[in-house]
């Protein structure tokens, strides 16, 4: 059953990290069009109006994204300094500790997200330019962010697994 729910969560991770390497593709061409048009405005071509509303709708989509498949990758930043000298089991230990961690500070910011979210929707807000309503953006990252918490309290439950001697 471990190896199922592993599976699953690794191919939710890598999905959602696709879908923010896709965004940042769109970004990067939406940008790399705005500007050749901005540059271009003496033939009569101009800049994408909005652009900038795009881009931050965008990236925001894109860093949620990526989190998911970094906490599953063990990807974070971590000091590893002292890993030889502690020995398996106070690495597994520290793992573990690491995870729970950051599976407590995923849900807090899935938990803020949320509240934002119901926040934007409840007064309509939308961006300046293109009028596109921002809870939008909210809702997008709130699937990643959703998904972050899945492969976060998966990551606790490997890092058990280690620590009691199951395979990780």
């Amino acid at each position: 059953m471990y190896w199922v729910v592993e599976k699953s969560v690794g191919g939710l991770a890598r999905a959602m990290a696709v879908a923010g390497g896709a965004s940042l593709l769109l970004v990067i061409a939406l940008t790399c069009i705005s500007v050749i048009g901005r540059a271009l405005d003496v033939i009569g071509l101009q800049g994408i109006p909005g652009d900038i509303e795009l881009v931050e709708f965008g990236i925001g989509f894109a860093v949620f994204s990526a989190l998911p498949y970094a906490q599953y990758a063990r990807a974070h930043a971590r000091v590893d300094m002292l890993q030889r000298v502690f020995g398996d089991h106070l690495n597994r230990l520290l793992d573990l500790i690491g995870d729970l961690l950051m599976a407590a500070f995923t849900v807090l910011v899935a938990w803020r997200l949320y509240l934002g979210m119901l926040e934007k929707d409840a007064y309509g807000e939308t961006s300046f330019i293109l009028q596109i309503p921002v809870v939008w953006g909210y809702r997008a990252a709130m699937v990643a962010c959703a998904i972050g918490v899945i492969v976060a309290l998966f990551c606790v439950l490997r890092s058990a697994r280690a620590l009691i001697g199951k395979e990780a």
